[in-house]
């Protein structure tokens, strides 16, 4: 029976597990605390920036695979070079880890992207405002997500502080130009050691304070769904990816499709899959990084929709009131992360089944509001 190890121990990892126990594999996660969600399954709590610490868990696995995308490429490259399988390896990593690198390579590739130009001074940041103004968004190359490293800015001023600490962001920022889209896309796509490659169908995503709060699969036509498969599945095989990639992307007023971000593991947008599709994202993730044969990524129903329960305070853990929100019908399904309360932190989700997706958010929603309030029976 292989063994995956999987190095972080957010809900990702937690939601790993069923499909592993499903397939007869063990899994085994390194966490960064006790208490994590993946606790379940965690073997050993430390610190995945200390080699001799990942070493030691990559001991214990057949193959080490990721719940987030932070482990230092250094690190990574130096058990490939003592004969471990690091799936997805550094060699892609890396441009998922640096959205500079990211913008760089996808270029070459010729894929379309907003204007974008790397900057390590205020008069470089005023000239792109100049150009592709007057409001643009400035990233850090590092380190951001979840709206976290991004900024909307009209003057140099406005990110003073991160260019006089360059160095802590991989010693440039990125400049981008601010797409009036009409709407946000992600395409799921995953690839097997072999080469062969799947897609599920692309899906719409609503955002809130830089966090995924909605998603609708298959996303409402029109949409140029051809152009992102064949979007992702350019990136995937390009950059040698293994396991389960997610291409977040801008859908323009005109149509047209546009790169955003890019994440090497199963991915928010993709939640929906436990429920919605015949192969989620989970199980696709371990078939892939282990070379199996790819799953079925059809829809099990018409629509599938997901929304993210985000924490509202530091005591409501959104799930005292469970059974008052599971009677908005059997084709909803609750997940929780058990995670400590915190405002915006994202503490589990919903996904509902069914014909009208609008109907089914509106579901999502009720349900969701029954367990944000804390005088809920």
């Amino acid at each position: 029976m292989p063994t995956v190890g999987v190095i972080g121990g957010g809900q990702l990892a937690r939601m790993m597990l069923p499909a592993a126990i499903s397939m007869g594999l063990e899994l085994k996660v390194f966490a960064e605390a006790d208490g994590s969600p993946a606790h379940n399954a965690v073997t050993q709590v430390g610190d995945y920036n200390d080699l001799a610490q990942i070493k030691k868990f990559a001991e214990s696995v057949d193959v080490i695979t990721f719940d987030h995308e932070h482990v230092p490429i250094d690190l990574l490259e130096a058990l490939v070079q003592q004969g471990v399988s690091v799936q997805p390896g550094p060699h892609c990593l890396r441009f998922a880890q640096n959205k500079l690198l990211m913008r760089m390579r996808l270029q070459e590739l010729g894929l379309p992207m907003p204007a974008w130009k790397a900057v390590v001074n205020s008069e470089q940041v005023r000239a792109f405002i100049s150009e592709h103004g007057p409001e643009v968004v400035v990233k850090t190359p590092i380190g951001g997500y979840d709206g976290k490293g991004v900024r909307m800015v009209s003057d140099a001023a406005e990110v003073e502080d991160w260019l006089a600490d360059l160095d802590k962001y991989g010693g440039q920022l990125l400049c981008e130009q601010k797409v009036s889209f009409a709407r946000e896309l992600s395409q799921l796509v995953a690839r097997n050691s072999a080469g062969d490659i799947v897609t599920w169908n692309t899906v719409q995503t609503v955002q809130a304070g830089g966090v995924c709060a909605e998603v609708i699969a298959p996303a409402p036509l029109p949409v140029n769904s051809k152009l992102a498969d064949e979007i992702a599945r350019t990136i995937s095989e390009q950059l040698g990816v293994t396991g389960v990639m997610a291409v977040e992307l801008f859908e323009t007023k005109t149509g047209d499709l546009l790169v955003n971000e890019l994440a090497m593991r199963p991915h928010n947008s993709g939640h929906f899959t436990i429920e919605g599709a015949v192969t989620s994202q989970f199980e696709q993730h371990l078939r892939a990084v282990l070379g199996l044969p790819l799953g079925d990524t059809s829809m099990r129903a018409k629509h599938a929709v997901m929304l993210n329960l985000l924490g509202v305070d530091e005591s409501n853990n959104l799930v005292e009131n469970f059974e008052a929100a599971m009677s908005y019908g059997p084709a909803l399904k609750i997940h929780s992360y058990q995670k400590q309360p915190r405002k915006g932190r994202k503490m589990g989700h919903i996904t509902a089944l069914g014909d009208d997706y609008v109907q089914l958010l509106e579901r999502c929603r009720e349900a969701a509001a029954k367990l944000y309030d804390s005088k809920s029976a």
